[in-house]
């Protein structure tokens, strides 16, 4: 009799803390366990009355509000498991032969709401699985009666138990009278809408000041409302006609509706997520549509970049074709900007990070068409100048999504050619704030530097330039302190010049175009910056110029542009110099001597002259220390003696000054040293005239001999005895090369200088090594006894 499934009405629950909850779920359990091991008992004895007395009971322990969702939960689920083993009894009956007509009409009279629509439910299932009675009409029932428990907690878990229960039996057939595809999307979204109502309402009970306890415990049961959309994508037979016209305007609209940020966040992702791509490339403009109108706490951004990415991903998948009706930048492009001033609140970080997603869909599906991401650069800096951000740095939270912006066409375009062409990314690059352009000219740097791009053509310099302008000249908006550390500089500054070197165009004519370019560019920085970056340029000019003679056959206004590219690089090296730095200058004077070297044309000689004169005009004019002006004239011997350009005319001033400031050095030992490396220009050097070396040995003499004077005049008797050994070691190597004014009584007269002195020496120390190389210049002598006949040996055996 229904009276025997009446159950006293329980009384109002007190509050609950949390530390109450596992006493509570344990007293619960216990009463699952023992009324499920009742009902189980009754069923085995054919007891069915009593059984759903027992299962009525049971199910009375979810009417409970003391239990936090994590604790509902846990109950919730043993008590499911419970009721599917109710379940299959009476399915096994129903296959026996033993129906029960009335059983459905029977539980209704249970007691107590939430009790009696679980036994519903769970009879209902029985009912369609076993085909008793049409399965829209049982549908239709359940889902309406379920609308009796209007407590969220206690009616999403009844909904969610319905649709767990009817999952596998919601029919598909598309026109089966009895209950087809219609019917199932109708009871599907019938629920979904029902448990999004109780899931809001969640969210205004209680007092004010739990709103984030509520928020929390929502976020636990999301999943329960989820469930349905995801039965939905799961359903057979649901087609693009079907999603686009029933399914997703109802979704959607229930989504606006309800006007809570949580649900309408939530439950857009998992539309993202469930249903397949080929619906989403066909119902964009709705989708995108209703964000446009939902929450404002709602976070869009995260949503439609999911979208992006999705159809982004499928559109690259092989075997995956986007139809060409759909061109999936301009709806995406053109919803944002809707988006944008519907809600006029969104952060500009938001904002941008859209943009930057679909940038990298623009790049990724059409990645010929750079107006795409021009207009998205153009709508960027738009966006950000009317929000007043014109000078973005490191702390504002726009500034990453910005940074990344940029970055994306620089990684994803193969070479830094296809970015220069964007006309608009120039105009986002200045929002930033000076730091954050610096940082971002060096993270675009090392990619360039990487991957080995350069520069093709004139047109692409000045925005190049731009580009990197943090790297190459100073700001008004930069930080007094920005350069304090000088080995980041130093590091900067190398990155740009590794670029330079890079630089290297098909066409010579464009490469010296170039160079003009940047060395406008780099002139404007200060000297600081100078010292790194124009001496790169400098043999970057001289590798054009050498270029332009090896292909003179090709060219005939070669010499010409020789000439005319010798003389840039003439004016970056005295740049250098006027900034100062004149021991670097000098150097690129000589280097650039050696180029010219390499070359012959009418100028060869005369920029040959003009960059070894001003070589010395800066070691006279700008060098102090002696022991720099040592190694400087060295180097300066060097490269004359190496130069092959030269006519007598130029060739014997040349070394005759080098013997001249040889002779003028301060130091005494350093005099003498220098004059006789410059005893080579005299030997090994060669002019135009001569045929080969110029072997003069008067010359070579008079250096050798105005070596011995010098050091004869030093007061220290170590340091002069030194330079003896030294000295005679150049007598013996000009004597081995035939040079006959270098003859053996030079060699017995500083010997004996050497001997005679040697023993005067007090410092024991210095005494041992100067006879040690003493010794050792003889035993070489000696191992070339036939070449130096006449040399007085025996006289250093002591």
């Amino acid at each position: 009799h229904p009276s025997s499934l009446q159950l006293a009405k329980m009384p109002a629950q007190p509050a609950v803390k949390v530390n109450d909850q596992d006493a509570i779920l344990k007293e619960a359990l216990t009463i699952v366990k023992r009324e499920a091991f009742a009902m189980k008992k009754c069923l085995d004895d054919n007891k069915l009355m009593d059984a759903l007395k027992n299962a009525s009971n049971m199910l009375s322990e979810l009417r409970t509000s003391m239990m936090f969702p994590k604790t509902y939960y846990e109950l919730y689920m043993a008590i499911s498991d419970e009721m599917r083993h109710l379940e299959s009894h009476l399915l096994d009956e129903f296959e026996r032969g033993r129906k029960v007509n009335d059983l459905y009409e029977l539980v209704q009279y249970a007691g107590n709401i939430v009790p009696r629509l679980y036994l519903l439910v769970t009879v209902g299932a029985v009912y369609v699985k076993a085909k008793e009675v049409p399965t829209k009409d049982i549908l239709r029932d359940l889902v309406e009666m379920c609308r009796g428990v209007q407590h969220p907690l206690r009616g999403l878990f009844l909904r969610n138990f319905l649709l767990s229960s009817l999952k596998s039996e919601l029919p598909t057939s598309p026109d089966d009278s009895k209950g087809n595809l219609a019917d199932s999307i109708s009871f599907i979204l019938t629920n979904f809408g029902e448990m999004n109502k109780l899931w809001v309402r969640m969210q205004h009970q209680g007092h004010s000041s739990e709103r984030k306890k509520r928020e929390q415990e929502r976020l636990q049961l999301r999943l329960l409302v989820g469930t349905n959309l995801v039965r939905l994508s799961s359903l057979e037979g649901v087609t693009l006609g079907i999603y686009e016209e029933q399914i997703l305007p109802y979704v959607l609209e229930q989504i606006v509706k309800c006007r809570d940020a949580i649900a309408q966040e939530y439950l857009l992702e998992c539309i993202i997520q469930v249903f397949p791509d080929e619906f989403h490339l066909q119902t964009l403009s709705m989708f995108l549509e209703c964000c446009a109108n939902v929450s404002p706490k709602v976070n869009l951004k995260t949503i439609i970049i999911a979208m992006i990415d999705r159809l982004s991903t499928y559109a690259t998948t092989e075997g995956q074709n986007v139809p060409d009706d759909i061109n999936l930048f301009e709806i995406f492009h053109s919803e944002i900007k809707k988006i944008c001033q519907a809600k006029p609140e969104l952060p500009a970080e938001d904002v941008i990070a859209m943009l930057s997603a679909l940038c990298n869909l623009a790049l990724t599906c059409y990645f010929d068409k750079l107006e795409y991401v021009d207009q998205l650069l153009k709508f960027a800096s738009a966006h950000l100048l009317e929000a007043g951000m014109d000078s973005i740095d490191g702390s504002m939270a726009v500034n990453n999504e910005l940074t990344q912006l940029l970055q994306l066409p620089v990684d994803k375009y193969a070479d830094i050619n296809t970015v220069l062409r964007l006309s608009e990314y120039g105009s986002v690059f200045k929002l930033f704030a000076f730091s954050t352009r610096h940082q971002m000219a060096l993270n675009i740097l090392k990619t360039l530097t990487t991957r080995g791009d350069t520069l093709k053509s004139g047109e692409e310099v000045e925005p190049f330039l731009e580009m990197i302008s943090p790297l190459i000249k100073d700001s008004k908006d930069m930080e007094e302190d920005t350069w304090m550390d000088d080995d980041d500089f130093a590091s900067d500054q190398t990155l740009v010049c590794r670029f330079l070197t890079q630089i290297n165009p098909d066409d010579r004519d464009v490469h010296y175009q170039i160079l003009t370019l940047i060395r406008k560019a780099l002139v404007e920085g200060k000297p600081r910056r100078m010292k790194h970056t124009l001496p790169t340029m400098t043999f970057q000019a001289l590798k054009v110029a050498i270029g332009y003679y090896h292909d003179r056959e090709d060219d005939e206004a070669w010499e010409k542009k020789c000439s005319k590219v010798f003389s840039f690089a003439r004016q970056i090296i005295l740049k250098v110099s006027e900034a100062e730095f004149h021991t670097l200058a000098l150097k690129l004077f000589l280097q650039a001597a050696l180029a010219i070297n390499q070359t012959k044309f009418e100028k060869t000689e005369a920029l040959a002259y003009e960059f070894c004169s001003q070589a010395f005009g800066v070691f006279e004019e700008d060098i102090s220390d002696s022991k720099e002006q040592v190694a400087l004239i060295t180097q300066i011997v060097g490269v004359i003696q190496r130069m092959k350009v030269f006519g007598e005319e130029n060739y014997t001033p040349l070394s005759t000054k080098c013997a001249v400031v040889s002779s003028k050095l301060v130091r005494k030992p350093d005099q003498a040293r220098c004059v006789c490396l410059c005893s080579n220009l005299f030997w090994s050097g060669s002019t135009t005239e001569s045929e080969g070396e110029l072997r003069d040995q008067k010359q070579v003499l008079s250096c050798l001999q105005k070596a011995v004077k010098i050091a004869n005049s030093c007061i220290d008797t170590a340091v002069q005895v030194t330079l003896f050994v030294e000295i005679l070691n150049f007598y013996l190597v000009y004597h081995r090369r035939k040079c006959e004014s270098v003859a053996v009584k030079h060699l017995n007269k500083i010997a004996a200088l050497i001997q005679e002195n040697v023993t005067e020496i007090e410092d024991d120390d210095a005494k041992a090594q100067i006879q040690l190389h003493f010794d050792n210049t003889l035993k070489f002598a000696r191992g070339h006894k036939a070449e130096f006949d006449g040399f007085e040996l025996a006289q250093s055996e002591a």
